[in-house]
């Protein structure tokens, strides 16, 4: 009988090979004309203005990361939506809702926790306050 772990590590071992072989291959076959213009910064054609470090209001990662958080839950809650009927008729309703409930539990937790921190609302940028104050 054949150990498991033998396939997945030589499946690990091509996964990791065949990327590594490719850019290798590549950088021994492709041309290399060095140029100025491949340096500079290409703006959807327009001419750069200004320095490249843009200051990004934090409050974009946070809406992007509560949306990832609360996607994943989607994704989890399907399954055991899909496989609910079977399950409590072959194991009971309350092994079943339990679990099920306590994570919900920790995401509306987690929800709350994020609100009353202000996660979720959205900041006003400073230059916004200053324009305001002046008018």
């Amino acid at each position: 009988m054949s150990n498991p772990w033998i396939a997945i590590g030589a499946l690990a071992l091509v996964g990791l090979l065949v990327p590594l072989v490719m850019v290798g291959a590549s950088s021994l076959l492709r041309p290399s004309v060095p140029e100025q213009g491949k340096r500079a910064v290409y703006e959807s054609g327009e001419v750069p203005t200004g320095n490249t470090r843009i200051r990004f209001n934090i409050q974009y990662y946070m809406v992007a990361l509560l949306f990832v958080i609360f996607d994943i839950e989607t994704v989890l809650i399907f399954p055991w939506t899909v496989i609910y009927r079977d399950a409590v008729s072959s194991a009971g309703i309350v092994p079943v809702l339990v679990p099920m409930l306590v994570f919900i539990g920790v995401l509306v937790v987690g929800l709350a926790w994020a609100w009353r921190n202000g996660a979720v609302r959205w900041v006003k940028s400073p230059r916004a306050d200053r324009r305001e104050t002046a008018e």
